[in-house]
């Protein structure tokens, strides 16, 4: 046997595959002898499946011929291989044409090489969305991606508030009633697959329940439509910025509240604080009276840094005393719990332990019963407001869970790793539905889309790729990002515009509909450097930032790209778009 010739190669080969089979290429290093190959389960499966790779039946035809012209050269020897271990898949041009010769010559000119979705070893490939490895490659499991449909009595009660709210404040001319809005929004949502109560358990609707989702049609009837590019020029977006200053490097996550009042910022203290937006005074707990009100309180509970904060749903109203105010908040610690805050006593109602190790993120689901919380245990849980231990374990990373999200309809939830993979879960049974696996940065960002059909996941070096959940298919990349990080993300009510904002200082706004650049490339432009996100008690570089004595750093911005806010130095770690698609972005200004 030839052992040492045998590392040799392999340390002299893994520099091409390292970027997108890094797990795979550490699960193999290891093998050096034909007994091995028999213990090791991957190297198993890449001898006994073959790997795919889809072409066009021209570009098929044309590397066919030109291997078998250069026959003698090496042509036979590639040939026998393409036979014996690749299942060329071809189609016809007219299906799709990213397979297209042209496709796949203005691919290879890419600085990055990324593999197509459907390439590799059916269950077990990069951008496969089946976490079946015995599966084939077209056998998905179905989802159910409509919105939960509300149940006869809470709508009559929605229906009732809506004409009341018609009868005070008439629609103007052209414009349809609340009523007309929300009955027409009813139907769509009946002509989609959605889960059912009994497959996704939820509490009785309260009177709570209804006034949100009056709110809410409210919110959307009279909201700032973002229809897409016209004339290739961008949605006019209004974004408002608000800088955190002298926080001495403090600061580790931020959330706004879903009524837009308050503002929670987590620290390396060990601490939580609230603010309100309107810079007004806090309201005191019940039962005491404090001699100077203050518009910001610290949450103090935690014995670790807290990494991650999360404001309950709750929906905006004039109306100080409305039931849609936000009532809860959840914060995420290095001492492996979570702290359910009560905001009207200021006080810890829960504190939940389950997790081996710091917990990195916590969400809220959107019927503010459930939340997710990720953690660097490899694991991702699902826990309930009316219970102290999980009801859920998502165990499936081979690194920490460092990201989490739900799918709006709340069957669903969605987890990114320092493995470079997001993965989707079941919520009724605990399974995995879907694997995407083509990030070449860890995962530091997800968002689902309003409409419920696409998901945003955002990675450490400046890449945003968007999936189509239901064919589990990759959507596209877009860039545009500095490294460092993209923190956050979020869609508007249309779920046609993107906004992201990270390490970079930046706020953009992506046009989701565009397709890909034809060529598969962007415009390479000047931009600012990096600015690692503090976390826990890291420190903090600049590099190139505004003002700095650095050369920009080039950085490729790919034309889905609808503009761009920049910070003067002030990593963005927050970005939401609200009901009527205002911005609010929040970040730490670090001098």
């Amino acid at each position: 046997f030839y052992q040492k010739e045998a590392q040799l190669f392999f340390i002299n080969s893994k520099d091409h595959f390292e970027a997108e089979h890094e797990h795979d290429l550490r699960r193999l290093q290891a093998i050096q002898l034909p007994e091995h190959v028999r213990d090791n389960e991957l190297a198993k499966i890449y001898r006994s499946q073959r790997y795919r790779v889809t072409l066009s039946q021209i570009a098929f035809y044309n590397l066919m011929q030109f291997l078998e012209s250069k026959e003698k050269e090496g042509g036979a020897v590639i040939l026998n291989i393409i036979q014996t271990f690749v299942n060329v898949v071809t189609v016809e041009r007219s299906v799709d044409d990213q397979y297209s010769l042209a496709k796949l010559l203005a691919r290879s000119k890419r600085v990055e090489d990324f593999p197509a979705e459907d390439e590799g070893i059916p269950g077990h490939n990069p951008g496969s969305a089946n976490v079946d490895r015995n599966a084939g490659s077209t056998v998905l499991t179905r989802l159910k991606l409509g919105r939960n449909i509300l149940d006869h009595e809470s709508k009559q009660d929605v229906l009732a508030e809506l004409e009341a709210e018609d009868i005070r404040s008439p629609p103007t001319d052209g414009q349809s009633s609340r009523v007309e809005y929300f009955e027409q929004k009813i139907k769509q949502e009946e002509s989609e697959d959605a889960p059912t109560r009994t497959e996704l358990p939820l509490p009785p609707p309260l009177a709570r329940d209804v006034a949100m989702e009056v709110q809410r049609v409210k919110e959307n009837r009279d909201r700032f439509k973002i229809e897409g590019r016209t004339g290739g020029v961008g949605p006019g977006l209004s974004i408002v910025m608000h800088t955190f200053h002298n926080t001495n490097e403090s600061l580790t996550c931020l959330d706004f509240s879903g009524d837009y009042l308050l503002v929670a910022a987590g620290t390396n203290q060990h601490y939580v604080r609230v603010w309100t937006l309107d810079g007004k005074a806090l309201p005191s707990a019940p039962g005491f009276q404090e001699a100077h009100p203050s518009g910001s309180r610290r949450l103090i509970s935690h014995s670790g840094p807290v990494y991650a904060v999360s404001f309950a749903p709750s929906s905006d109203s004039s109306d100080p005393a409305a039931l849609t105010h936000c009532k809860y908040l959840l914060s995420a610690s290095a001492d492996k719990t979570v702290c359910l805050w009560s905001l009207e006593s200021w006080s810890a109602l829960v504190v939940y332990k389950g997790h081996d190790h710091p917990v990195w993120d916590v969400c809220w689901g959107p019927f503010g019963h459930y939340f997710l919380t990720g953690s660097y245990d490899k694991t991702a849980r699902l826990w309930s407001t009316d219970r102290s231990d999980f009801l859920r374990m998502f165990v499936g990373h081979e690194r920490d869970v460092d990201t989490v999200c739900f799918h709006p309809n709340s069957a669903y939830v969605f987890t990114g790793g320092s493995d470079k993979m997001v993965r989707m879960w079941a919520v009724s049974n605990g399974y995995p539905v879907r694997m995407f696996t083509g990030h070449t940065g860890n995962i530091t960002s997800l968002s689902c889309s309003p409409s419920g059909k696409i998901l945003a996941s955002a990675d450490d070096v400046g890449t945003i790729i968007l999936w189509d959940l239901a064919p589990g298919k990759l959507l596209k990349r877009m860039r545009g990002h500095g490294k460092g990080g993209i923190w956050s993300l979020s869609w508007s009510v249309e779920s046609t515009t993107l906004v992201s904002g990270g390490a970079d200082g930046t706020v953009r706004a992506w046009d989701a509909q565009l397709p890909n650049d034809a060529d598969g490339q962007g415009k390479v432009v000047g931009e600012g450097g990096v600015t690692q996100k503090i976390d826990g008690g890291a420190q903090v570089t600049n590099a190139a930032g505004a003002g700095g004595k650095k050369k920009a750093k080039e950085v490729m911005v790919t034309s889905d790209q609808i503009s761009a806010f920049a910070t003067k130095k002030s990593p963005v770690y927050k970005v939401m778009f609200t009901q009527r698609n205002l911005v609010l972005a929040g970040g730490a200004y670090l001098p």
